[in-house]
């Protein structure tokens, strides 16, 4: 039976088997790393933001979008999705509107001040996040566009397709500027 590894077999130090005790903590930090732009989870988080984002146009499934162009059924389905989540979307904005634009802007300001001072996480964070301030402005100002009725039924995958083809050119270029800043970060402090 094998009662000892060598250090820095699995962990940072040493790792006994023989009597049970484990250090989790150097598994658990090895693999939950604040240092972001080395992390994998990090780049998972970010194509996941991102493709989510993509994929659901003012809570609408992009393929029930496509699938409304030659089903009438699915039409219906779309029309009726879209003014649920519209108007759920605006009842959420004129109601808790000055406060949440108040708690953006001071966590939002709190992260420019932590990652100018040169914090990783909030750097990281501040590339989730920020990019996703335009995104958020479109979607409502899409979803007043709706109440107001300025879109009828039938270019309705239109104007759901081109909003979510910005969505995506918005995406691009948050996930380019990230990699490249990652990139810099990771050359600057000798991560990997």
């Amino acid at each position: 039976m094998v009662d000892h590894l060598s250090a820095g077999a699995i962990g940072q130090g040493d790792f006994t088997v023989g009597n049970g005790f484990l250090q989790w903590y150097d598994i658990l930090f090895e693999l939950i790393d604040f240092r972001s732009f080395s992390s994998l989870w990090y780049w998972l988080a970010l194509s996941v933001v991102w493709s989510s984002a993509s994929h659901w146009v003012l809570g609408v499934p992009y393929d029930l979008i496509r699938r409304a162009r030659k089903d009438a059924d699915a039409q219906r389905d779309l029309e009726d999705m879209l003014r649920v989540n519209v108007h759920r979307m605006l009842f959420y904005v004129r109601g808790s509107g000055v406060l949440s634009v108040a708690g953006t802007a001071f966590v939002l300001s709190a992260l420019v001040v932590l990652a100018v001072t040169g914090i990783e996480f909030a750097q990281a964070l501040l590339c989730i996040l920020l990019p996703m301030l335009p995104v958020f402005a479109l979607r409502i100002r899409l979803a007043l566009q709706f109440e107001r009725g300025e879109h009828g039924s039938a270019d309705l995958d239109s104007v759901l397709s081109r909003h979510r083809a910005t969505v995506q050119v918005i995406g691009m270029l948050a996930i380019f500027f990230t990699g490249m800043f990652g990139m810099f970060q990771n050359v600057r402090i000798g991560a990997l």
